[in-house]
């Protein structure tokens, strides 16, 4: 029986009419896929399963992380010094090599990329162990001893404190390469535990701090002011390692700006919202917009030195972003089961959170004038209260007066906009 399917029936049925000598191979072929497709029940649930495997293993296949490698070739390509630039003229042929004015290479080693590391992290190398210190000098201290923390050459500056700079580039190849050990000798020198606040005379003979008449000053960056955030209440993830995370992100810009490779931006759960900034996945055609608007680079080249700058956009992310509203919410929970039941504890508790010292006369008096003020403001209208504090996805303490952790939250959010909660001072 021939049964009436996608219109194949007539077809099909004309063609066992035809006697089998006479039919084409590929006659035979549409034959044959009818009857597995629409009589044999077996072929049916096997097509079905081996279907169903063959996706688990491309999706098996595709959820394999990639990673470019690279390796030497068996038999160099030669290279030459070509004639005038032109690329069809070439002259002396050239070997690898490195400047003999930094260190000889030592013979032992191979002329390939494993040499080459090996020759730069040799502690005879005077260069490599320099360059690192200086830029480990510049994120603790502002400033590097090279100003020019991306040039060592002829074009940068010299250094302010040269012999430093020696000592300090021995001591960190003597560790081992101990980055750990070496930032420890930094921030328990003691220039780097002086007030920053500079006296007339250090202001008038030092204006730029190139003698380090006083402690460090400047701003963080965009990824420590996040975490600083989430410290301070709580919520930072502390976990070490794993893959990126997507925290909160306003909703349709990586839409918007992705052509390829994962369109669609879904925001993570539970402690991948919370993870430290260095963990936030970065994607160049739609970068992270609160930590761009904190200067943060977007990653089409290297960039050692970045701008730091200070726009009011930077004050509407601290004050809007839901990362930082969620934040100062929690905070404001701290404040009021850790910091005591008066406003002027609660205040002390958050302000020495964010910026670890306690607030002076008149910053006290101006925060608790802003609890006082909003306080009845929430008690009047709790749909209010309630919206301001339903904010990020971690789960509000019930048990705390909604109207109270409101006010809190807004003497939070507040602290967390003060200039020294994104200085470093």
């Amino acid at each position: 029986e021939v049964r009436e399917i996608n219109g194949q029936a007539g077809t099909v049925t004309q063609l066992l009419k035809t006697p089998k000598e006479q039919r084409t191979p590929s006659q035979e072929n549409e034959l044959l896929e009818y009857y597995l497709l629409n009589v044999d029940r077996d072929y049916a649930t096997n097509l079905a399963k081996i279907t169903r495997l063959r996706d688990e293993e491309n999706q098996l296949l595709t959820d394999q992380p990639e990673v470019m490698t690279m390796r030497e070739r068996r038999e160099p390509r030669p290279s030459f010094v070509l004639n005038r630039g032109a690329y069809d003229a070439p002259k002396d042929r050239v070997d690898p090599a490195t400047p003999h004015q930094l260190t000889a290479y030592n013979p032992k080693l191979p002329k390939n990329r494993l040499g080459l590391a090996k020759w730069l992290t040799s502690p005879r190398h005077p260069l490599t162990s320099r360059v690192i210190v200086n830029r480990f000098w510049a994120m603790t201290f502002g400033r590097g001893l090279v100003s020019s923390t991306d040039d060592f050459g002829n074009q940068g500056t010299l250094p302010t404190h040269p012999e430093l700079l020696d000592w300090l580039a021995i001591r960190f190849t003597d560790s081992g390469w101990n980055p750990k050990a070496f930032m420890k000798t930094l921030v328990m020198s003691a220039t780097y535990r002086q007030s920053s606040v500079p006296s007339k005379q250090a202001k008038e003979a030092d204006p730029d701090n190139s003698l380090l008449s006083r402690g460090p000053s400047f701003r963080l960056s965009a990824e420590m002011i996040r975490d600083n955030a989430l410290a301070a209440s709580g919520l930072l993830a502390r976990k070490i390692g794993g893959p990126s995370v997507y925290p909160y992100q306003p909703a349709g810009i990586w839409e918007a700006l992705a052509t390829r490779n994962k369109t669609h931006y879904e925001q993570g759960k539970g402690d991948d919202l919370y993870r430290r900034g260095m963990y936030t996945v970065w994607k160049r055609s739609s970068p992270p917009p609160s930590m761009v608007s904190f200067d943060a680079p977007e990653r089409y080249f290297c960039v050692v030195n970045r701008q730091k700058t200070a726009t009011p956009l930077q004050s509407l992310v601290l004050m809007n972003d839901p990362q930082y509203v969620e934040a100062s919410r929690v905070l404001a929970e701290r404040m009021m089961r850790e910091g005591g039941d008066t406003p002027e504890a609660r205040v002390t508790f958050a302000f020495k959170a964010l910026t670890s010292r306690s607030p002076r006369p008149a910053e006290m008096a101006l925060l608790q004038q802003l609890y006082a003020e909003e306080l009845p403001g929430f008690r009047k209208d709790t749909k209010r209260a309630l919206q301001l504090l339903a904010t990020g996805e971690a789960k509000r303490d019930a048990t705390l007066d909604p109207a109270q952790l409101a006010a809190c939250t807004v003497v939070a959010s507040t602290v967390m906009n003060f200039d020294e909660t994104v200085m470093k001072r």
